[in-house]
């Protein structure tokens, strides 16, 4: 039975504190106490909870971590081995939340449901279904990893209504392509650079012409090449399903392949770079070249035109860009452009 014991207020007035202890095999598995104003109200509380506590399995589920939210997240944060820089800002982001706040155990499908409601206010919803599913990443392995009592379910239910609600949708389909005038401007720029600087020319080329995203890039390694068969492994590609242990072979073009083999071997890795460096870099060279919306990933965007424009078919260009889905290239196979315009290009020509 719970143990009553009589205390005094500072102003004379009796307390009543109920306690309970809980041992097994002679050692205290739990404690809890719980303060009434009186007594039958600290008794009445005690029977009722040791009846509680009673049940099969009571005493081991409140003894399960649950952390908040933002906890648990952060948890998320420091155990993946990669987030890459728009997932770690959003996740980032997420924390200031009032629903960061609240206890896994106490999050249902409706605080989800507002949670998307309030980003859609100030964001397309495009970018607030990435919002969900970079936090669907938390609860997929919150629970099985690490016994949190995130409600994987709640999280499904949640992002099912956001999408009816039209609060989620997917993004516009991006066809910004650099002007061969912008590259060479760009180019020019990175070219009068101080020796020693991140090598953007290089990186630049190769990112058009292997069609690879700069995280990708930066990963890449001399023993994963092949160059016998023009082809190299990529680690960690991108996939909806989660880019961690995704390795695929994909074809390297004649022009990438050549800015390889003039890359200077030091170390493992072809380019030891950093992904937020060569971001920052095309960023600010657009920002004082007056260059607008001008994306690095719009090399990608390029390459894989680039490759129909030379009439390659869906499954030959899928082997350069790494699609698993063909259905994702439909929408370059528009193009009526045929030829190269960057054959004779001068920057690839000192490769």
């Amino acid at each position: 039975m719970a143990s009553i014991i009589e205390r005094k207020r500072k102003d004379g007035t009796p307390s009543f504190l109920a306690q309970i202890v809980i041992k097994r095999d002679g050692r205290t598995i739990h404690r809890e106490n719980k303060t009434f104003a009186k007594r039958r109200e600290a008794a009445a509380w005690g029977a009722f909870r040791e009846g509680e506590l009673s049940k099969p399995g009571a005493v081991e589920e409140i003894k399960k971590e649950d952390p908040t939210l933002a906890e648990a997240i952060g948890r998320y944060e420091r155990e993946s081995k990669r987030l890459g820089r728009t997932k770690a800002a959003v996740l980032k982001s997420l924390k200031e939340f009032d629903i960061a706040s609240k206890r896994c155990s106490e999050i249902r499908s409706d605080h989800i449901v507002a949670l998307a409601r309030e980003l859609a206010e100030t964001r397309r919803p495009s970018t607030v279904a990435g919002y969900l599913t970079f936090l669907s990443g938390v609860f997929k392995i919150a629970r099985p990893a690490w016994g949190y009592p995130l409600d994987e379910k709640a999280m499904t239910d949640a992002t099912t209504v956001a999408a009816k609600l039209e609060m989620t949708g997917r993004s516009n389909q991006r066809d910004r392509r650099p002007s061969l005038d912008e590259m060479n401007r760009i180019m020019d720029f990175f070219s009068a650079r101080k020796e020693g600087s991140v090598p953007m020319v290089r990186i630049s080329a190769f990112a058009m012409f292997s069609t690879r995203r700069e995280g990708e890039i930066v990963r890449l390694r001399w023993p994963d090449l092949d160059e016998a068969h023009s082809r190299i492994l990529v680690r960690d590609a991108k996939d909806p399903r989660g880019a961690a242990g995704n390795h695929i072979w994909t074809e390297l073009t004649p022009e990438a392949m050549r800015i390889i083999k003039s890359t200077p071997r030091d170390g493992d890795v072809i380019f030891p770079y950093k992904e937020d460096t060569i971001y920052a870099a095309w960023r600010d060279a657009c920002t004082i070249l007056g260059i607008v919306d001008l994306k690095f990933h719009d090399l990608r965007h390029e390459g894989v035109s680039r490759l129909f424009e030379l009439g390659r078919t869906i499954p030959q260009v899928a082997s350069v860009s790494g699609h698993r889905s063909w259905q994702n290239l439909q929408r370059y196979t528009h193009i009526r452009e045929t030829g190269d315009k960057w054959a004779g290009w001068k920057w690839l020509a000192i490769y």
